[in-house]
């Protein structure tokens, strides 16, 4: 018989002048990007805290300490992908997964698939295991100002 987990992450960073936007591991042309100790990519650390919770292992805080100098400018995807060898370590694979981007801009529309394609590389899945969505707050709260992006996660493992 199988066992199944799910797991659920959230992330959220302001936006910023004079920083790269990248979301799904994907540079986007915009003129602010997320302000973090990281990339401050939302897809990848909400994906990752996702798998990580339904693992039951602590969340990408705990595994990334985010005042470590060494991570400072870290590729997302590649802490999504150091992440995933643990989870898979314990035996665990990826049923499916779900990131949703909430934000009123930028449009993923033309960049989706290229993210799913890359966060699926980072987990060794098909890109159909992985879907990126993105929907607005109708202009409320921080994400509807213009002065973030969040994203939530779900994740399926099985074993």
């Amino acid at each position: 018989m199988s066992e199944y987990r799910v797991g659920t992450g959230f992330d959220a960073h302001a936006l910023a002048a004079d920083v790269p936007l990248v979301l799904g591991g994907v540079r986007l042309d915009y003129p602010r990007g997320l302000a973090g100790h990281s990339d401050g990519d939302v897809l990848a650390h909400a994906l990752t805290d996702a798998l990580l919770g339904a693992a039951g292992l602590e969340d990408i805080g705990a595994l990334f300490p985010p005042d470590d100098p060494a991570l400072a400018g870290a590729d997302s995807v590649d802490l999504l992908r150091r992440a995933w060898e643990r989870v898979r370590a314990d035996g665990w694979r990826l049923a499916n997964a779900d990131v949703v981007l909430v934000g009123e801009e930028p449009r993923l529309a033309p960049h989706r698939a290229e993210m799913r394609r890359r966060l699926a590389a980072a987990l060794g899945v098909e890109p159909e295991l992985v879907s990126v969505r993105a929907t607005s707050t109708d202009r409320l709260g921080f994400t509807g100002r213009g002065e973030g992006l969040a994203a939530q996660a779900v994740a399926l493992l099985v074993r």
